[in-house]
């Protein structure tokens, strides 16, 4: 074993490495892989593990839960590197695992960034997968489907990890204040809000969340009782961002939602954008804001441009698919598209008002003509008589009565003057002359 230096023996290690879990308890995240009944926690506390992939986003876990299982196995663990690591040593490695396996020795190889092996170096493991010489695990952050050789993956239990949500990398923060592993030695001051800002600007990285904090203790001012405080400023200067702090379950969140939704609707997109960019630069959960948008381009435009709803749910899926910071151009493009489409809010005017009868005539039967007869008592009994199938006659168009008498001649969709809709209007007042004139 070579012997550390001097400078190697000072140097502390980074909060994130003192704070790595060593068990499953200690583990923050993933409850659907390792939560109380989580299928991971099973075949880890049974020592059960066959190989798999972790494959996840930047700091959620991945070696880390490589590292529980190294602790808690019976088999040796060795881990691979695909920087360091050639054909050569691979094979050296395989030909000692066969040979351990011949003592009844299993041999658990982890390979972090698993992606960056060629396929030359992915294949040299895939005899000694497929005949159970080595329990394969490899951690990646890019979809295995392109990144890991076929045969190998076709071996492997591929398991998702999830990027951790912005409540567990709070927790995690407040533990790293309390931990003496930690930061739990020193008296530090630093106000709430400010580890949900950390918290948030580390986008479900809980390994950039401890670095943020770890830095901005380091950098905190010091008082002449030893306490360190941590200012707004320190963390700006860290993160390179104001920290544009609202409460999410508060009432700034729904004000800038509120004028997010106004500006579009006063076809203004450069307010529009601001206020997007306001909640987006404070953390917000751009879903939310996609969401919202869905909602808006049914709401207050509607058939005046029946292309807005799929460009909006075409968003949301954007939205979901990339992330944040990438998906800001997303939502971007669909409040300036939103902004500047023609209005109406036609399809709430006209479901409020049907609505509003509904509840009235909660009770009132469905017109015979109209209901279905799957069976010969029904039919006899008059269900479907006097059914007029739009498609045989020439303009599609019948003058069968659909809605219940109490309400025969009401009307409720007004149609607007705007776009698209105009052109729905004049076929709807074509529709109205025919019935009238048959």
């Amino acid at each position: 074993m070579p012997q550390m230096s001097l400078f190697e023996l000072n140097t502390p290690k980074p909060l994130a490495a003192r704070l790595r879990p060593s068990s499953l308890d200690e583990y923050v995240g993933q409850e659907h892989l390792v939560g109380k009944d989580g299928v991971l926690r099973r075949l880890i506390e049974n020592d059960q593990i066959s190989s798999m992939i972790f494959w996840g986003p930047p700091g959620v876990g991945k070696t880390t839960l490589a590292q529980i299982i190294a602790q808690s196995t019976k088999a040796r663990f060795i881990t691979f590197s695909a920087v360091t690591s050639g054909i050569k040593e691979i094979r050296d490695v395989m030909k000692e695992a066969d040979e351990m396996n011949n003592y009844g020795q299993r041999t658990i190889v982890f390979i972090d960034e698993i992606h960056r092996f060629n396929k030359a170096q992915q294949d040299a493991f895939l005899p000694f997968v497929e005949k159970g010489t080595i329990i394969l695990i490899g951690a990646t952050t890019e979809n295995p489907s392109f990144e890991v050789n076929g045969a190998l993956l076709s071996r492997c239990k591929v398991f998702v990890l999830k990027e951790l949500k912005k409540e567990d990398i709070a927790d995690l923060l407040r533990k790293a204040l309390k931990n003496p592993k930690g930061l739990g030695d020193q008296k530090i001051d630093i106000p709430e809000d400010l580890i949900e800002v950390i918290a948030a600007f580390s986008n479900g990285d809980a390994r950039m969340a401890l670095s943020t904090l770890e830095m901005a203790v380091l950098n905190g001012e010091k008082g002449s009782d030893g306490r360190i405080l941590v200012t707004k400023q320190i963390i700006e200067q860290i993160t390179g961002k104001k920290t544009l702090l609202y409460d999410k379950n508060g009432e700034e969140h729904y004000n800038l939602i509120s004028a997010l939704h106004k500006s579009m609707r006063n076809s203004d997109p450069d307010a529009a954008v601001y206020w997007l960019a306001r909640m987006l630069e404070a953390g917000e959960d751009p879903l939310y804001i996609a969401r919202r948008i869905v909602r808006f381009a049914a709401e207050d435009v509607g058939l005046a441009d029946p292309s807005a709803l799929p460009l909006a749910v075409s968003v949301y899926q954007a939205c979901h698919f990339i992330g944040v910071p990438e998906c800001n151009v997303h939502l971007t493009e669909a409040a300036v598209y939103l902004s500047l489409a023609p209005k109406s809010n036609s399809m709430e005017t006209t479901y409020l008002s049907a609505r509003d009868d509904a509840l009235n005539d909660i009770a009132e039967p469905v017109p015979m003509n109209i209901r279905n007869a799957p069976t010969s008592l029904m039919d006899e009994l008059g269900y479907g008589k006097g059914y007029k199938y739009a498609h045989d006659y020439e303009d599609k168009l019948t003058s069968m009565q659909c809605l219940p008498d109490s309400l025969l001649g009401t009307e409720y969709y007004h149609p607007g003057d705007q776009g698209e809709e105009a052109r729905f209007a004049e076929r709807l007042e074509y529709i109205k002359k025919w019935k009238e004139e048959h």
